[in-house]
């Protein structure tokens, strides 16, 4: 029974001196993570919706202000170009002008904007034909989720003896209306 004790007794100083504080250690890691990729992401879409463009060197210093976390990411991105189209519906002449427009969004998609940024011919870096266009009044929006396990849902299973199913922890998605066209 003596034996018992002790054996216990050890495992529960184990748990307490050393894995407790690394599965909170690691938790901590997750949550400065968190922040960093919220921040890179909203000075991201700031920027470019202030511009009115994406470059190539933002897209990329983006990316390796997100890379510092040490995990990897899904970066998905939308452009919602706004079009008009003016409204001719009359039943008596459908060539007459109604007076009004209608609204109507278009969109483009990371591979679109992709093939902007990185075409498969070769341009300098800051060649002005790499720059994806934005107009006023379009929406543009990134959503980042990390897809690797981080180190604090790595420690959370160990310690539950669970396998924790969406290894997703970091999501940070942000967007809004773009305010300038500075090109």
């Amino acid at each position: 029974m003596n034996t018992v004790s002790k054996f216990v007794a050890v495992l529960i100083a184990l748990l307490l001196l050393f894995i407790y504080p690394a599965k909170e250690a690691a938790e901590k890691q997750d949550d400065l993570s968190r922040i960093i990729v919220y921040n890179a992401v909203t000075q991201f879409v700031d920027a470019v919706r202030n511009k009115g463009f994406l470059t190539p060197v933002m897209y990329q210093d983006f990316i390796n202000e997100i890379e510092v976390t040490g995990n990897v990411f899904d970066i998905q991105m939308e452009h919602q170009h706004k079009k008009y189209q003016p409204d001719y519906t009359d039943a008596a002449d459908p060539s007459t002008f109604q007076d009004q427009f209608d609204v109507w969004y278009e969109g483009f998609y990371s591979e679109d904007i992709m093939m902007q940024l990185f075409p498969e011919e070769v341009l300098d870096k800051d060649s002005d034909k790499r720059k994806y266009r934005l107009a006023v009044g379009d929406f543009f929006k990134v959503s980042v989720k990390n897809t690797n396990r981080t180190a604090g849902t790595a420690w959370f299973d160990f310690i539950t003896g669970s396998a924790t199913g969406d290894p997703v922890v970091i999501s940070a998605p942000y967007g809004g209306m773009v305010l300038n066209e500075d090109y």
